[in-house]
């Protein structure tokens, strides 16, 4: 299914502010929350799809490549998922609860109590926390020709990964965890405080398991109770074609283990561009500045040009200016959201020799004389016309 325009999915125009973005964000999370809508797979959906929006929209740097690349630009093809983006293979309703608790006043693991954390409509089973892991970041250098067709690559991280003593959990041996005596398993405590307007109630974390609903009675002795060690994974990333120098990709879920059987962090992949030595990179149009010889220019021939994919053979039509474009259509780069393939522009110029020996210099003398070689007022107009037109 094709992947609804995030601004369309909270019903926003593409000017809103954080906050307009956050309070049309919070109605639709209200309005297809799971606990609202027991058993309604579509609300269920939406409640993700609104998630997955504002997710995008509340980043200042995922919006602005969103705005430019689409749902490309979040590192897949539209409708796909792709293996890019923050809701890349989808996120479980606990990751959901995790990532945007904070923004219903509950704590970072979900969001609070009754109707989790909206308040009024109850039936909903309290959230624990979930510790989240911090993001990775790698930098990747790509060539034209990987770009062009996109690549494969493989990187060796160092990272936080889950204990394999105690399997994440942090406990040693099955019975090493227990319920949370302070907050009986919710994970939050409910506090009374006095003011002017009478008892005010809040519902805040647990203090003593930090959220979870559980607290470790014997620690595993390999990782120290945190459930995650320092080591090593390397991770496979198929990078899109068409991508561009800052352009940041970003894989679920393969960033450094949470504690505790946590939400894992993301890999973010900023994209590097290595400079060709003959062509330059004009979005997805390739240039190459070709220097024609005086006798190619006035009587024609057949010259080689460098594309992405080898050399090709070009035709020179006799008396080429100075200034002409020859255009090779599709011979650029790919869009990163699949619409088109750019083209290689041939930017030629006459290469006038600085030195002449005696017979040269009598064979240009003689030349000059003939009306051919004298340029004339259509000429004139056409060239400068061009080399004006590089200043508008």
């Amino acid at each position: 299914m094709e992947k609804r325009d995030y601004y369309e999915v909270l019903e926003v125009e593409k000017t809103a502010s954080v906050e307009e973005i956050k309070k049309a964000y919070r109605k639709k999370a209200i309005q297809y929350h799971p606990d609202k809508n027991p058993g309604d797979k579509v609300a269920e959906e939406k409640f993700k799809e609104a998630a997955e929006a504002y997710d995008v929209l509340s980043n200042p740097d995922k919006r602005a490549r969103y705005d430019q690349f689409g749902h490309a630009g979040m590192g897949g093809a539209a409708g796909n998922g792709g293996p890019f983006g923050g809701f890349s293979g989808g996120m479980s309703m606990d990751d959901i609860f995790s990532m945007f608790g904070d923004i219903f006043g509950g704590h970072s693991g979900g969001f609070g109590g009754g109707f989790s954390g909206f308040g009024g409509f109850g039936g909903g089973a309290q959230q624990q926390r979930r510790y989240r892991g911090s993001d990775l970041r790698v930098k990747v250098k790509l060539n034209l020709k990987e770009i062009s067709t996109g690549v494969e690559k493989k990187f060796k991280l160092k990272k936080y990964v889950p204990c394999s003593h105690c399997h994440g959990t942090g406990a040693e041996g099955d019975g090493g965890a227990e319920t949370c005596p302070t907050c009986k398993g919710s994970g939050t405590v409910i506090r009374n405080q006095q003011t002017i307007l009478g008892t005010m109630q809040t519902r805040t974390t647990c203090p003593t398991c930090g959220g979870e609903g559980k607290v470790i009675k014997n620690k595993c002795k390999e990782c120290a109770g945190e459930g995650i060690v320092y080591g090593e994974e390397v991770v496979t990333v198929n990078i899109p074609k068409g991508v561009a120098e800052g352009m940041q990709l970003s894989m679920g879920g393969k960033g450094n283990a949470g504690k505790h059987n946590g939400v894992p962090g993301d890999l973010l992949i900023l994209v590097e561009e290595e400079q060709d030595k003959e062509l330059i990179r004009d979005e997805n149009d390739l240039i190459y500045n070709l220097l024609l010889s005086f006798p190619t220019a006035a009587l024609g021939g057949a010259v080689e040009i460098p594309t992405i994919d080898g050399k090709v053979k070009v035709k020179i039509e006799s008396g080429t200016q100075p200034g002409k474009v020859l255009r090779l259509r599709g011979k650029g780069l790919p869009n990163v959201n699949g619409y088109g393939t750019g083209d290689l522009l041939v930017n030629v110029s006459v290469y006038v020799p600085e030195t002449l020996n005696k017979e040269e210099k009598k064979a240009l003398e003689d030349m000059e004389k003939s009306d051919n070689f004298k340029p004339n007022i259509s000429i004139k107009e056409k060239i400068f016309k061009k080399f004006k037109s590089l200043f508008d």
